[in-house]
């Protein structure tokens, strides 16, 4: 169950059991969705400021292009895939952005972010609303939060790992639609940016 997870087994089966070739499957998918990328990188970019966590990171895209905004300060990668941390520290340091992105062997508690990304990741995820609330005391009054989901295993079972299960899709939209508010964006991409309500009027 969730209460059984650890990080360091986590990172055991990355490396023991899943390997690194599947790399080459996710940068292939990458450089096949070049426009799709483009406009989620226009987004972070419109965004992305202050203290921002890419949370579940994969390769490492999204967190390059926040470092490399202007408004940003820092950025924090987590993934709980050691490979892809390792990876995403080798392409900060040949990008010359070694400073501005962190990628931590442990996961940083108690902070208060300005922005957070999350693309591609909350349908792999147990709990997607409990992940939402999570996301919510992370962020500064005003924060921001850039996530996408896709909650569906496909016409032909092609996403065999994704959450389909109509109970915790609807608590992940009651929490959503309860917490945060959606800001407008104008690409054409799964991706939505949201800020917190306000709680105090």
């Amino acid at each position: 169950g969730r209460r059984d997870f650890g990080w360091d087994r986590a990172d055991a089966f990355y490396r023991d059991q899943v390997g690194s070739a599947y790399l080459l499957d996710l940068a292939a998918w990458h450089l096949s969705s070049t426009d799709y990328i483009g406009d989620t990188l226009r987004l972070v970019a419109d965004h992305a400021r202050g203290l921002v966590l890419d949370f579940g990171g994969g390769i490492g895209t999204h967190a390059i292009g926040a470092a490399l905004c202007g408004a940003v300060e820092r950025v924090i990668f987590w993934d709980i895939n050691p490979v892809h941390r390792q990876l995403v520290r080798l392409r900060a340091e040949k990008l010359g952005l070694k400073e501005r992105i962190h990628c931590p062997e442990t996961f940083p508690e108690g902070m208060q972010l300005d922005t957070i990304l999350c693309f591609d990741v909350i349908e792999h995820l147990p709990s997607p609303a409990e992940q939402l609330r999570q996301f919510y005391g992370w962020l500064q009054p005003q924060g921001r939060l850039l996530i996408n989901w896709y909650f569906f295993k496909g016409f032909n079972g092609e996403f065999p790992f994704h959450l389909d299960d109509p109970q915790r899709i609807e608590e992940f939209f009651r929490v959503l639609q309860s917490h945060f508010l959606e800001i407008f964006h104008p690409y054409f991409i799964t991706a939505r940016c949201y800020r917190k309500w306000k709680t105090d009027s």
